[in-house]
């Protein structure tokens, strides 16, 4: 075997037992990682081999993706300014669109600062790793997205997990700290795999007692939570106090990109300091256009989100008449959990069969190593399209 042979051997060997359970997964049917879709026809249907399947894992919560708002403004912004910016913000990467989008996010939510990313895992990354350095401590969630826990990487801080949803440990782990350094305590609004809402007030609360601040990441919220849609810090009444708020364009903005705002306005010194903001290309012009014009319409379309909730409680209730057990009250995210991996595999490609097609997540994606089906609901969903789900969830149970 040549020198480069086991190099090569070296360097995958860490995959064999990923690999094989990849393999046993693709041997079960189809493989639900990286789907591919060959047609998108609706908010809520798509061609997948030649079949049309409902979508109830795209977090396409308030079904923006076909507005005709949205779709016409990123379509004006590529006429107007053209595809790409080539270039980072402190280069030749901003243009108009950035600048009105961050004046827009400041009005949304009351913040003295609101920078834009590139992605919404780019948001996490720059923000926490440019807000603390070594000498500081982050305290997060222990169920945190990866976006958190690779900030937390980059920072050199010194991370401390906490309990998942528990202001009391969170307080525990606060008053064993030495009064040097900052204190940044990281949460998310909703929980993207299983759908749990965070006590954030109570979270303010303990912040506030130990001299922290509170960043809260509300990507999967926004849009969803509040009043004209402004997260779940603003329905518990905090959204004020908050220190720091992220979130994505991604899911109810109907498009790609992040962004950060703050009630600091000294936040604006990270825009010189965030290597994941300095170093990277800028959003397109058409993402950032359609973004506010999503914006636009998630502050005045309060019919989105009685709609979403609407749908959101049949599709809990009806999963509850059929057997299954919700991770988690109703809300966008409905996440339904397995007993084992092979078993989430077989159901999921019996649902792909039956024409409906929900998020397969297994380990080490989810917390506590469980495996789920997961659903999310959206406003564009029909009555009819929540009862044809429903109907293929009865059949697992048959």
């Amino acid at each position: 075997m040549f020198d480069s042979d086991l190099k090569k051997k070296d360097i995958f060997s860490k995959f064999d037992k990923l690999a094989e359970r990849f393999q046993a997964v693709k041997a079960a049917g189809k493989t639900p990682f990286g789907m591919v879709f060959e047609d998108i026809l609706s908010p809520t249907r798509a061609l997948v081999g030649g079949r049309e399947v409902i979508l109830a894992g795209t977090n396409n919560y308030l079904g923006l993706t076909y507005s005709e708002e949205v779709k016409t403004a990123a379509k004006n912004a590529i006429d107007q300014h053209g595809s790409a910016t080539t270039g980072s913000r402190l280069a030749n990467g901003t243009f108009s669109e950035h600048v009105l989008l961050e004046e827009d996010l400041k009005a949304y939510f009351g913040a003295q600062s609101a920078i834009v990313y590139t992605t919404g895992y780019q948001a996490n990354l720059a923000a926490i790793s440019a807000l603390v350095g070594r000498g500081d401590h982050l305290l997060i969630d222990a169920d945190s997205h990866a976006c958190i826990y690779d900030g937390c990487r980059l920072s050199d801080a010194e991370t401390i997990r906490f309990r998942h949803n528990s202001p009391e440990d969170l307080a525990k782990r606060l008053a064993r700290l030495p009064e040097e350094g900052a204190r940044l305590v990281v949460v998310e609004g909703l929980y993207s795999m299983l759908g749990d809402v965070a006590p954030i007030d109570e979270f303010v609360a303990v912040a506030r007692e130990h001299g922290a601040l509170l960043y809260v990441d509300e990507a999967h919220s926004v849009g969803c939570y509040g009043e004209r849609g402004r997260g779940i810090a603003q329905a518990q009444g905090v959204l004020d106090q908050v220190d720091f708020l992220s979130g994505t364009f991604s899911k109810s903005f109907a498009s790609i990109g992040g962004f950060c705002v703050s009630r600091h306005v000294e936040f604006e010194y990270t825009r010189i300091t965030a290597r994941p903001y300095l170093f990277t290309a800028s959003g397109s012009p058409s993402n950032m256009a359609a973004a506010r014009a999503a914006l636009k319409q998630i502050e005045t379309g309060v019919d989105l989100g009685k709609i979403l909730w609407t749908r959101a409680h049949q599709l809990h209730a009806g999963l509850i008449a059929a057997g299954f057990m919700p991770a988690s009250g109703p809300g966008p995210i409905i996440a339904i959990p397995r007993p084992d991996e092979m078993t989430a595999v077989r159901e999921w490609n019996q649902l792909m069969e039956a024409g409906i097609y929900v998020n397969l997540a297994v380990p080490p994606a989810t917390p506590h190593a469980k495996s789920l089906l997961r659903l999310s609901v959206s406003a564009a969903h029909s009555e009819d399209e929540i009862n044809q789900i429903l109907a293929a969830f009865r059949k697992l149970n048959s």
